[in-house]
Formats: C-alpha cells, structure tokens, sequence
C-alpha cells in the first residue's frame, strides 16, 4: 500500500510540484493545505504516514505548526521543506518537533529520499 503524503505549502505551484514528484515516486498524496491552521485541523482526518511543511506560511508558520501536529499524530515523521535552512532553523524545528529540514534549493531527489528513508515507499 502506498504511503500517503499531505503536502502544506503557501504556495500552489509548488504543492502541484511536489504532488507530481511524490506521485511519480510511488507515494499517495492524500491532502494539499495552504497553511498551517489547516493542516492542524486536517491532518488528524487525512491521517498521513508523512508531513512535508513549509515554514513561511499565513496563519501558523511551519514552526508553530509542527508542534500542534506532533501532539496530534506523535508518530508521524515530518519534514520542513523550506528555503531557509539555517543552523538556528534547524535547532529550532528539532525543538518543534519537526524529523527532518531539507533545503528547497536542494534537488528535489533529496526531499523524496528522505521521505523514502523516513516511511518507505510501495515500489
């Protein structure tokens, strides 16, 4: 069974970006948020085996999120995929209780291998 995957990210190009690549890569993509407010009150619904946040969003950031989320679904691993992967960032998402930070200027390979790491894939 594939894994599901819900996508939070301001921006709407990238959360179709992502979608296609995660898709492509054998996972399920079981829910695309525009911010963190929504993703709190979905993720418990969608029930994902992965959470991919943004951190610059309206509403709750990716590091106000992660800690809501954590409380909700304490297993579930997530990553903050954000353009400012600084040392304060990541200390800071570790504290929120966010699993993994990968850079957005990374290749997109390295987000999807360390999902793949973090809850496997079906393929």
């Amino acid at each position: 069974m594939a894994k599901c995957v819900l996508l939070v990210d301001d921006n709407s190009l990238v959360r179709k970006t992502l979608r296609r690549i995660f898709e492509t890569s054998g996972f399920e993509v079981c829910g695309e948020l525009g911010d963190g407010d929504q993703a709190v009150k979905q993720a418990p619904i969608l029930k994902p085996d992965l959470i991919v946040l943004d951190l610059s969003m309206p509403g709750l950031n990716g590091l106000e999120a992660a800690p809501l989320l954590r409380r909700l679904l304490p297993d579930v691993p997530i990553i903050l995929f954000t353009i400012y992967p600084s040392v304060a960032i990541q200390q800071n998402a570790r504290v929120a209780g966010v699993t993994s930070v990968i850079s957005k200027d990374k290749e997109i390979s390295c987000l999807v291998s360390e999902a793949e790491k973090l809850v496997g894939s079906h393929h």
